[in-house]
């Protein structure tokens, strides 16, 4: 039996390696829109980031994101992140 590998990706904003569904994928499609890719399979430059409201803070104060993807990521990118860990968070405490 073969055990399959997870794949591994780095959070933008506090640089720790997590298996890459524990992320979210920000993408930088070819016409240069800044989208938040929930399947992870959309086509252009990506950069994941931890379901943290930390890490999104700390990317926006960082313009780690905006470097990762070579280009300026606008604030409702940012206040998009946040709206989706708060629901998660609210699922969590069910």
């Amino acid at each position: 039996m073969r055990t399959r590998k997870i794949p591994m990706r780095k959070c933008v904003a506090c640089q720790e390696m997590k298996p890459k569904k524990e992320l979210i994928r920000i993408v930088r499609s070819p016409e240069n829109e800044v989208i938040i890719d929930s399947t992870g399979k959309k086509s252009g430059r990506g950069a994941y980031i931890c379901k943290q409201v930390s890490c999104s803070q700390l990317a926006m104060k960082n313009k780690s994101l905006d470097r990762a993807l070579k280009h300026q990521v606008n604030q409702e990118v940012y206040d998009q992140l946040e709206s989706n860990f708060s629901k998660l968070e609210g699922q969590d405490g069910k």
